[in-house]
């Protein structure tokens, strides 16, 4: 029987997140020559950080293929949601290379060693956070033109690699200036507390995805905008929900209008207000539930009704201009 092996589809994203996970196994192997010649610990916290960095690149490329698998009958909503997971598992991934890290900076600050071979292990590391540079910059554009949360948030993390590098190198040198070893070691614990702060951040990106958090205010405020300006006297909107998965946002909400409306009038409103939330929300799926406005059951039938309408009063006793410019919102 013949074992099938997927084809990686020949993307950008998929290109990309192969070129991470090729820079990673070559800083891998750069920042542990540079150990083995100088024999710094902080060098070595480095090199454990990189390899947390290949497993990471390894997990955003499975992540961005499976996101790109088609619509099923099993997944009706699209398999962008696995770049939570992926987010997830590396943020977890990069808090067990804090734990690591801290743990042999303690051990090498009670029991220090002198360092050697300064030059080339500089010179190795100053290698290895250039090509990590160069890397990162890619990630993270191709995440955000994309709108890939695996490969920025792996460019994220590739970044903070970047940072902890120089400040290695800056420790390298202030060892070999003043001959205080114990640099080192104190050095690692401040990469290991980096490295921590960005598994925090990679998790908390993860959970609010998985959660359903809602988009940016900002991107919310857009799409109110859009239905308020092409809605009629006679109708409103309320339960407005937005959320994200992976590349894709999705939006949906109830439209209320006269109960006399004809299908086709109906289906004229609904469109042309899915077309101006296009407009705003380019990768936005906009599902619109239509509810005849004199019906009183209408305004009552989701429980975000009373949280936007708690919204429009605060809005209301803070700023009555603001608030009559979203008139539209739940006046019966």
């Amino acid at each position: 029987m013949a074992i099938v092996v997927p084809r990686i589809p020949k993307n950008p994203l998929t290109r990309t997140a192969l070129l991470a996970v090729v820079a990673a196994v070559a800083t891998i192997a750069l920042k542990t020559a540079a150990y083995a010649v100088t024999g710094s610990v902080s060098l070595l916290s480095d090199a454990v950080e990189s390899a947390a960095n290949l497993l990471a690149a390894m997990t955003a490329l499975f992540a961005v293929w499976y996101a790109a698998r088609p619509i099923d009958r099993n997944h009706n909503y699209g398999h962008e949601k696995v770049e939570f997971f992926a987010s997830g598992l590396e943020g977890t991934l990069i808090l067990i290379a804090a734990g690591g890290i801290a743990y042999v900076a303690i051990e090498r600050l009670f029991n220090p060693h002198p360092l050697a071979g300064y030059g080339p292990g500089v010179v190795i590391a100053i290698v290895a956070s250039l090509i990590n540079l160069v890397v990162a910059r890619l990630l993270i554009r191709t995440g955000r033109t994309h709108h890939s949360v695996a490969l920025e948030a792996d460019g994220r993390h590739l970044m903070t690699d970047v940072v902890t590098s120089a400040g290695v190198v800056i420790g390298l040198i202030l060892v070999r200036i003043t001959g205080i070893n114990a640099i080192d070691p104190i050095l690692a614990l401040i990469v290991a507390a980096n490295v921590l702060w960005t598994g925090i951040s990679l998790l908390r990106v993860s959970i609010d995805g998985l959660m359903d958090t809602a988009l940016p205010e900002r991107d919310v405020r857009d799409v109110r905008r859009a239905i308020e300006t092409h809605l009629e006297a006679d109708e409103t909107y309320h339960a407005l929900r937005t959320r994200r998965a992976g590349s894709r946002q999705f939006v949906d909400f109830h439209l209320l209008i006269p109960g006399d409306q004809s299908v086709q009038r109906a289906h004229e409103i609904t469109h042309r207000i899915e077309t101006a939330v296009h407009e705003v929300l380019p990768r936005a799926e906009t599902t619109v539930h239509i509810e005849p406005i004199e019906d009183p059951s209408a305004w009552d039938d989701s429980p975000l009704v009373p949280v936007e309408q708690a919204e429009q009063d605060a809005r209301a006793f803070e700023s009555p201009t603001h608030a009559a410019s979203h008139g539209h919102l739940l006046h019966r």
